[in-house]
Order: structure tokens, then sequence, then C-alpha cells
């Protein structure tokens, strides 16, 4: 049987320095997952995640050279963002994010766009179940939202 590389994953809260890396991975992912934007939207959208990210206090999951790969924006107990560079999707960067969450914050909340059918498929696979739906997004614009919420252990005994 080969061996398997399997990387510790490295989560820390972001740095000034993380924030042109996180843009980056938030265009990527989102070229890579929300065709359902039109061009006008993805332009406007941009515009807000350039002025606000790189302000936002994000934990990153970064490679062996310190460099992110993915990030997590926490807000109180919700999940308010969750993006894994393509190129490294399936890896277990989004999973550990989240479990690095759910760890903060049992019961956790997130919020999915309906038309984003990967990103329900990761989280229903973690656990989570809707609670919940939104016709608008946070901003209004028509793209459905899906609340969902991951189940707080159950105490033993």
């Amino acid at each position: 049987m080969p061996w398997l590389y399997c990387p510790v994953i490295k989560i820390r809260p972001s740095t000034p320095q993380d924030a042109p890396r996180a843009i980056a991975i938030w265009r990527r992912a989102v070229d890579a997952t929300h065709d359902f934007l039109t061009p006008e939207d993805r332009q406007a959208i941009d515009r807000d995640v350039v002025s606000f990210l790189p302000s936002a206090p994000l934990w990153v999951a970064v490679d062996d050279q310190d460099r992110a790969l993915a990030f997590m924006l926490l807000n109180d107990g919700h999940m308010e963002a969750l993006f894994v560079d393509p190129d490294h999707r399936g890896s277990g960067l989004g999973r550990a994010l989240v479990r690095h969450a759910l760890e903060r914050f049992p019961g956790l909340t997130t919020d999915v766009n309906e038309q984003n059918a990967q990103a329900m498929g990761f989280y229903e696979r973690l656990g989570f179940t809707p609670t919940g739906r939104s016709p608008r997004d946070g901003q209004g614009r028509p793209y459905p939202l899906i609340h969902l919420r991951h189940p707080p252990p159950t105490p033993a005994g």
C-alpha cells in the first residue's frame, strides 16, 4: 500500500499581510462556484469584498510556507464566510476550518446560496441541517439563502 501524504493543517488568525491572498482566494473560489451571479452583481460584490476583507478578522488555513489556502470569517457563532482556493478543494481545508469553528461555537450557523449545490452538499455532509430560507441575500440581491445550523453535541449521561 503506498504512503499518502497528509499535511498537518495549521489554522491561525489572519494578519494584514494575508489580505491580498484572501481576496485572491475569494475571487478564485467565487469564479469556480458562483456561476449563478450576474456579471454586474459579481463586480459589485467584488468591490464590497475588496473594501471589507482586508480588515476582517479571518481565520486562515495555511501551508507549510505560511501561505493562506483557505479562510473563514466567524461572527459570534455564525460563519459569515468560508472560501477555499479551488486548487486545494477536497484537501480537508474547509472541513478543518469548520471543525475549528465548531470547537469555539457548538451549534454553529451559516448561510449558503441556494444555487450553490456544492456548498450545500459540503455542509450537509458535515451534519448541518436547514433551518430556514430567505428569498434574498444579505445585500438584498435576488440570490436566495438557505440558513443552516450544526446541532450542538448532546450531553453524555
